[in-house]
């Protein structure tokens, strides 16, 4: 029985197979990974900090509540305050490590060097004078030339 090297499985093993897709999934995987440390930054540092500051605010704390009772409708904007925080301090860091690396990277590429021109003149071995570089006589002083 011949393999079906045209099916679906054959087309989605080509698909994940492909450089990108496969960095994609690193980067999703190490994203999230990240996002545990960045987390953490912000709830076990940041919030204190900021808590000392402000007087001591715990900012998951903050909430509205729409009525009383046990099943009331509850806003919680402090655990907004902390995901925006989260995320400017997520993205001040992305910027910062890609800013390193762009630097480090550029630093270590080899600079290319401009082609050098080919020479469109000469001088004149007679009468020193300058002169196309394809030319067999010279014009100034009539001397031929190699």
């Amino acid at each position: 029985m011949a393999k079906k090297e045209n099916g679906f499985f054959a087309e989605f093993k080509k698909f994940i197979m492909r450089g990108n897709v496969i960095d994609l999934a690193v980067g999703v995987i190490i994203g999230g990974a990240f996002q545990a440390i960045v987390n953490s930054l912000v709830d076990d540092i940041v919030m204190p900090l900021i808590g000392l500051i402000l007087g001591n605010v715990d900012f998951t704390t903050l909430c509205y509540k729409f009525g009383e009772g046990e099943n009331t409708a509850v806003l919680n904007y402090g655990n907004f305050i902390t995901a925006v925080l989260n995320f400017l301090i997520m993205a001040l860091v992305i910027f910062t490590i890609i800013r390193t690396i762009n630097k480090v990277s550029d630093k270590f590429r080899k600079k290319e060097e401009e082609p050098v021109a080919e020479p469109t003149t000469k001088v004149c071995p007679f009468c020193k004078s300058e002169i196309a570089i394809d030319a067999t006589k010279c014009p100034h002083c009539t001397s031929e030339l190699e």
